[in-house]
C-alpha cells in the first residue's frame, strides 16, 4: 500500500556508490587522451608538411638554376666536340660559381664521371651513380633526385641537366646540396610545435582539473547527503552553490528529501490514525459481543442495542477496509472502472436516499434539489460514482454535522456541457490554509473527526478517471459551511 511512499529511502540506499576518483580519472583520460592524439597528429603533419615544403622549395630552386646554367653553358660551347672547348668552359664556369656555400656544382662526362667540382668535395673521377644521372643519360632532360649517399648516409638533393650539342650529350651539369641544415631546421620547428602542444596540453589539463572538480566535488557532496537520506535522515538539505545543472540536481535532491520526510510523516500519522480508527470499532464490537455472550445483557432492548452497535461498527470497518483496498489498487495501478451508460440523476438520488435515514438518526436533515432538465446518459461507473456521493455525504456529516443540515443539488453547468453536483454542509468549514491539501492522501489537517484521510483522495481519483473535476471550498454566504462541487462531462 505504501509502495510509493516508503521505497524512496530504500531506493536511495540501492544507488551505486560512485567512485569520484574513478570518474575524475576517466574524464581526464578521455579528454586529455583525445587531445594528446589530436596534437600528436598535428605535430606529425606539421613536421611532414614543413619538410616537404623545404624539400620542394630547394628542389624547385635547383631545377631552375640547372636549367638556366645548362642553357648558358650549351650556348657558349663551340662546335668542337672533341672536349677541349667543353672542358675549358666547364672549368671557367666552376671557377666563377658563387653559390659554393649552399650548392656544389659538378660537371660530368657523358659516362657519369665527375670532371670538375666547385668545392672539391667530390673528387674528379668519382662516379656518383645516382638515379638523376642515369635519367639524364636516358631521356636527355633535367632530372631531380633526393636520397642518402651510400658512402656517408647523408641526405642530399641533386639535380642533373644535360649539356647537348647537335642533340648529342657532351656532358652533364649537376647541382647537389646537403639537406643536413634543412633537416635540422625541421627538427627545430618540430620541437617548437611539440613545446607549444605540451603547453596547450598542460593548460587544458589544468582547466579540465578545475572543471571536473567543480562538478565532481558538488556531486560527491550530494552523494554523501543522499546516503544520509537513505540512512533515515529525511528532510536534510544540500547547500546550493551553483545555478546550473548541478544546482538543478541540488534542488531535486532537496525536494526529494522534503517529500520523503513529508511522506514518512504522513505515513506515520496515517498508521496511527488507522490504528486508532480500527481499535475503536473493534473495541465496541468485542465489548458488546462479550456482554451478549456472557448473558449480562438480559433486557431485549439492550441486546438489540448491542447488536445494532456491532452491525454499525462492522459496516464502518468494512468501509474503511474498502477505502484502504481502493487506495492500494490506485497505488499499484490496479484501480479500474466499469464504464457504461448511466443515469447520473438516479445514482445521486439513490445515494441521498440511502443516507437520508442514517443522517436523520443523527439529527441531520438532508435537502435535495432536483432539476427539471433531463440529462442524456453519461459514460461512467455507477458503483464508483455512488461511492463518491456516499463518501462526500459522510464527510459532510462528520465535519459539518454541527449545522444539522446538508443540501444536495444537481443541475447543468451554464458555462459548459457538464452536469454539476453540489453537496453543502453548514458546519464550521475548513481553515483556508488547509483547503489546498484536503484532497491529499492521509491529510486530516486540524480535524478531529474519525477517518483514514484517504477517502477524498479516492474520490479525486474516481472523478479524474471520469474526466471530471472535484472542487472543495468554503461557502461564501453568511451561513458558512463547506461546499463540494463535482463536474462530470456529458456525452463522454
Amino acid at each position: 500500500m505504501f509502495q510509493k511512499l516508503k521505497p524512496l529511502g530504500e531506493k536511495l540506499s540501492r544507488l551505486p556508490r560512485f567512485r569520484m576518483k574513478g570518474i575524475r580519472q576517466r574524464w581526464l583520460l578521455n579528454s586529455v587522451g583525445i587531445l594528446v592524439m589530436i596534437l600528436a597528429v598535428v605535430v606529425v603533419a606539421f613536421s611532414l608538411v614543413t619538410r616537404n615544403y623545404y624539400d620542394s622549395s630547394i628542389l624547385s630552386d635547383m631545377e631552375s638554376k640547372a636549367r638556366v646554367a645548362a642553357n648558358y653553358f650549351s650556348s657558349n660551347v663551340s662546335g668542337d666536340t672533341s672536349g677541349e672547348d667543353y672542358l675549358a668552359t666547364a672549368q671557367d664556369y666552376v671557377s666563377s660559381f658563387e653559390d659554393g656555400t649552399r650548392l656544389e656544382l659538378q660537371f660530368l662526362d657523358p659516362g657519369g664521371t665527375v670532371i670538375y667540382s666547385s668545392n672539391g668535395l667530390t673528387l674528379s673521377g668519382t662516379m656518383p651513380g645516382t638515379e638523376d644521372i642515369a635519367q639524364v643519360q636516358k631521356t636527355r632532360d633535367i632530372a631531380p633526385w633526393q636520397g642518402k649517399l651510400p658512402q656517408t648516409g647523408e641526405r642530399i638533393t641533386a639535380v642533373s641537366a644535360p649539356l647537348l650539342y647537335n642533340g648529342e650529350l657532351v656532358g652533364i651539369l649537376r647541382y647537389t646540396t646537403s639537406m643536413r641544415l634543412v633537416d635540422r631546421q625541421v627538427v627545430v620547428l618540430t620541437l617548437v610545435a611539440v613545446i607549444l602542444s605540451v603547453s596547450i596540453l598542460i593548460l587544458v589539463y589544468v582547466s579540465n582539473i578545475y572543471f571536473v572538480r567543480s562538478i565532481v566535488d558538488p556531486v560527491k557532496n550530494i552523494t554523501g547527503i543522499a546516503r544520509r537520506i537513505a540512512g533515515g535522515s529525511y528532510g536534510i538539505q544540500v547547500e546550493k552553490k551553483f545555478d546550473d545543472e548541478v544546482g538543478d540536481l541540488t534542488d531535486a535532491i532537496n525536494d526529494m528529501s522534503l517529500r520523503i520526510k513529508q511522506a514518512e510523516s504522513m505515513k506515520s500519522e496515517f498508521l496511527s490514525s488507522v490504528s486508532h480508527e480500527l481499535r475503536t470499532p473493534l473495541t465496541a464490537i468485542t465489548g458488546w459481543a462479550e456482554t451478549i455472550m456472557s448473558g449480562e445483557a438480559r433486557d431485549e432492548g439492550d441486546v438489540r442495542k448491542g447488536m445494532g452497535i456491532i452491525a454499525s461498527e462492522a459496516r464502518r470497518l468494512s468501509g474503511m477496509v474498502e477505502e484502504l483496498l481502493d487506495f492500494s489498487r490506485i497505488e499499484d495501478g490496479r484501480f479500474t472502472l466499469s464504464m457504461e451508460p448511466m443515469d447520473i440523476k438516479a445514482e445521486l438520488e439513490d445515494a441521498v436516499y440511502t443516507y437520508h435515514e442514517f443522517l436523520a438518526a443523527k439529527g441531520i436533515a438532508v435537502y435535495h434539489t432536483d432539476c427539471e432538465e433531463e440529462f442524456p446518459p453519461i459514460s461512467g461507473d455507477p458503483d464508483r460514482l455512488r461511492q463518491v456521493f456516499c463518501n462526500l455525504l459522510d464527510n459532510a456529516a462528520k465535519h459539518g454535522g454541527a449545522g444539522k443540515r446538508i443540501d444536495t443539488a444537481i443541475f447543468p453547468d451554464p458555462e459548459g456541457e457538464d452536469v454539476v453536483i453540489t453537496i453543502r454542509d453548514y458546519g464550521p468549514g475548513i481553515p483556508p490554509e488547509e483547503l489546498p491539501n484536503v484532497k491529499y492522501k492521509f491529510y486530516k489537517g486540524s480535524s478531529t473527526a474519525r477517518g483514514s484521510g484517504i477517502g477524498l483522495a479516492v474520490c479525486e481519483e474516481i472523478i479524474s478517471r471520469h474526466n471530471g473535476e472535484l472542487t472543495i471550498a468554503n461557502a461564501e454566504d453568511e451561513d458558512g459551511g463547506c461546499l463540494v462541487e463535482v463536474h462530470l462531462p456529458i456525452g463522454t
